[in-house]
């Protein structure tokens, strides 16, 4: 792979962290177009220079990581995304792949890492942090699939949820009976596949909430 010919974008709202990827880059022979420091500049600078790779914080101001991806979304880029994050949250990485993303690393990670992850990207692959297990990589694609099987009705119950709601305060909310609300609940247990407890989709629901944010 002829680095020089792949240009990066790096944007991170931490100072230290930025200049440090951006060096560590340059060094292994790398093309930094621009950086920015938080999301909105990162946008812009994306559109502005098309690069092959950009490099995101999750957490950023104005826009998050996942934000800027969505912004990118409709400019018809050929960019390939990778988030950098401390976060290991199985909702994250759902939230990750849902929104397009190419690549997941921890910011633990070195360059080795890093570089393995943006050669996997360039020939679109999907590419995880090593630092998880296999069976991580397999629960982010079932949870996806099983998300998209619930209907407008069953993901605003489990938004309710996932904000500490129990079924007496979503009746009141949603004007509808306890009987309703119960078969609601039964079938969200179906389709994702969980045992049939309300503990089980509370669980569940804490466990995904930044992906039931994004329904």
């Amino acid at each position: 792979m002829n680095k020089k010919a792949v240009s990066i974008i790096v944007a991170d709202d931490h100072p230290i962290m930025l200049k440090g990827l951006t060096e560590e880059l340059e060094n292994a022979g790398y093309t930094i177009v621009a950086t920015a420091n938080n999301g909105a500049a990162a946008v812009e600078m994306i559109a502005l220079h098309k690069p092959k790779i950009a490099m995101l914080d999750i957490e950023m101001p104005f826009f998050n990581g996942f934000e800027v991806i969505k912004n990118c979304s409709n400019l018809e880029l050929d960019t390939k995304f990778i988030v950098m994050t401390y976060h290991k949250e199985k909702g994250f990485i759902v939230q990750a792949k849902k929104v397009g993303t190419h690549g997941y690393l921890l910011k633990e990670d070195n360059l080795e890492e890093i570089e393995a992850c943006i050669e996997a990207v360039l020939f679109d692959e999907f590419y995880f942090s090593s630092s998880f297990q296999e069976d991580i990589k397999h629960t982010v694609d079932n949870e996806l699939r099983k998300v998209a099987l619930l209907t407008p009705s069953e993901r605003t119950i489990i938004r309710l949820i996932a904000q500490g709601k129990n079924s007496a305060e979503i009746c009141e909310t949603l004007k509808v009976s306890k009987r309703t609300i119960e078969k609601h609940r039964a079938n969200i247990i179906g389709k994702l596949e969980l045992e049939p407890s309300q503990d089980t989709l509370t669980q569940w629901a804490n466990d995904y909430k930044e992906i039931i944010k994004s329904l």
